[in-house]
């Protein structure tokens, strides 16, 4: 198995480039999101590869990053899904994009890809799903809205306890923070400072 590559980039005929390697010139096939990125012809290169070997012909595949290269590897594992149309998928769109379609279900985006077809776009889902778990969890990354509720909570749940500790009964403590709270407190000592002074008011 030839894993990864490295040699003087001789030319670029989409879908394949001409790579030197110590005088041996190798024929690679790639990705059009894997040729975007390539350097001019003339400079060094590294990729990641595939080797495929059938009995009509050797196969090279390369990708810019192992992500691509892991998807490839993926995808011409499900049913109905070789190496030319795993690569024309990967030429569609990236790897963490096609993440992204498999984690929403959208049949609609990847029927536009190359090759794919309604039932092969419906068992991509199906099989992939499973594949990419960890891919998905990865990619799940907190937005700028649920990282504020966060720390909001964070900050209440601090003022409770610090109310406790100061001897006031926790549903005391959580009513008096609750009503302190308002969007215009930003740490957690103020917070404390504005329930304490209501619930010192209430006695």
């Amino acid at each position: 198995m030839i894993g990864r590559i490295s040699g003087t980039l001789l030319e670029k005929q989409p879908p394949e480039i001409l790579l030197d390697v110590g005088g041996v010139g190798y024929e690679i096939q790639v990705p059009m999101t894997t040729l975007y990125e390539l350097p001019v012809t003339g400079t060094a290169l590294t990729l990641f590869t595939h080797f495929v070997v059938r009995e009509d012909a050797q196969l090279l595949y390369g990708f810019s990053s192992e992500r691509d290269r892991h998807l490839f590897r993926s995808l011409i594992k499900v049913s109905g899904v070789g190496p030319k149309l795993a690569l024309g998928i990967l030429s569609g769109m990236d790897a963490d994009s096609f993440v992204r379609t498999v984690q929403r279900d959208d049949i609609s985006t990847l029927v536009k890809l190359p090759g794919v077809g309604k039932k092969t776009a419906e068992r991509l889902l199906i099989e992939m799903r499973d594949r990419l778990k960890d891919w998905m969890l990865e990619l799940a990354e907190p937005t700028a809205a649920t990282t504020a509720a966060a720390s909001d909570r964070d900050m209440l749940a601090e003022a409770e306890s610090a109310l406790v500790a100061l001897g006031y009964k926790p549903a005391e403590a959580s009513r008096a923070v609750a009503a302190a709270n308002d969007d215009s407190i930003e740490r957690s000592e103020e917070l404390i400072r504005r329930a304490l002074q209501s619930m010192v008011r209430g006695k």
